[in-house]
């Protein structure tokens, strides 16, 4: 937290306005649009609402495909159930840790709409992980082959850059998160991203309980309770004037573990060359044999009082999606990351000497 965010709060208070919506409100979006490179932002309540009113916009109904990132957190598909539809999860690349375009491109010709059982998909949900952007150009030259529109979900990677440009952008629709532990925050909160003015319109629609044009309380749709509170965007506004400053931050912690535990058998979570993440998580991958486990090292810095946690645990090795289909090219490459995946200490509150200490328990643990 900085100074910023106390100032916009104040505004909230002193002109009495601390309920959904209000200047920060409109001031957060038009912000963050405007950092993005996008004409249309909508302030909701969580990433999550915003990843389902972007699958809403998308035309999913019950019964429906959505293709999905398989290596990524659960909010990013569950809201496919909200809706009825039912997903199929998309394995993974070594390149970035992110949806592999060729098992995208296998997905679409196994479902390739010539039989009741093998249908279109109505949409595709990419995740840029832990703030690596995807291989956009080849997703989308996909999605625009066949005609179905890519929902972007940017939860982690705000400030991050795909040749150049920011991730929000790429799909039709983009999903923000401004959680506690995102690179900036509102306390709790997302942001639907978008290109056209009809989708920010029915979002802002549904989000207010799709409440109609009448003089009393009328609905002819289900709506939600989805809208951001001044308050929270207050802290957003304050918030984003530092994003920059946290990005760095957050790479140089990435680049001091990188430095720190060179030698040992594990590498950084990578990214392509085209890409700039925002090293949102700084994650170690172990070498297959390696004398140490990514458990034996969760442990181990445990014991110490210092949290650190595996990968994501794919969704197709979920119970609650046990049966949904997984699409591979043969090797789960998903899997095998979270097998030897952990996620370190990323906080941009750490010190240097809180960073030195899990390098070097790191390091004494494969000496032992």
């Amino acid at each position: 937290m900085h100074r910023d965010e106390q100032r916009f709060i104040q505004e909230a208070f002193d002109s009495n306005w601390v309920a959904p919506l209000g200047k920060n409100v409109d001031e957060f979006e038009r912000e963050v649009a405007n950092y993005i490179g996008v004409p249309y932002a909508v302030a909701l309540i969580s990433g999550t609402a915003a990843l389902h009113l972007a699958v809403k916009l998308a035309g999913v109904k019950p019964g429906d495909l959505v293709f999905c990132s398989d290596l990524t957190f659960a909010a990013t598909v569950n809201p496919v159930s909200y809706e009825g539809a039912r997903q199929v999860f998309i394995d993974t690349e070594r390149e970035s840790w992110n949806m592999c375009p060729n098992a995208l491109e296998a997905a679409f010709e196994r479902y390739d709409g010539s039989a009741p059982d093998r249908p279109r998909p109505k949409a595709v949900m990419v995740v840029s992980l832990y703030g690596t952007p995807a291989r956009f150009d080849e997703l989308k030259a996909i999605c625009d082959r066949y005609e179905v529109p890519m929902i972007e979900d940017a939860a982690e990677s705000l400030s991050a850059t795909y040749k150049g440009s920011q991730t929000g952008k790429m799909g039709r629709y983009g999903v923000l998160s401004f959680n506690g532990n995102k690179i900036i925050t509102t306390s709790g909160g997302g942001m639907l991203l978008t290109h056209d003015q009809k989708s920010a319109l029915k979002a802002r629609f549904w989000a207010t309980q799709a409440r109609d044009k009448a003089p009393w309380y009328q609905h002819s749709e289900l709506g939600y309770n989805y809208r951001m509170s001044n308050v929270l965007a207050g802290i957003g506004r304050g918030q984003l004037m530092w994003l920059d400053e946290h990005r760095k931050l957050k790479q140089r912690i990435y680049l001091r573990y990188k430095a720190g535990l060179a030698g040992l058998p594990l590498q950084m979570n990578p990214f392509p060359e085209n890409t700039r993440p925002n090293h949102w998580l700084s994650c170690i991958l172990l070498d297959r044999g390696a004398a140490c486990s990514p458990e034996d090292i969760r442990l181990m810095l445990e014991g110490h009082n210092i949290e650190s946690r595996p990968l994501w645990k794919p969704m197709h090795q979920q119970p609650l999606y046990a049966g949904h289909d997984f699409i591979s090219l043969g090797e789960d490459v998903g899997a095998d990351l979270f097998n030897r995946g952990l996620c370190l200490p990323s906080d941009i509150k750490m010190t240097d000497a809180q960073q030195d200490e899990v390098i070097s328990l790191i390091r004494d643990l494969f000496k032992a």
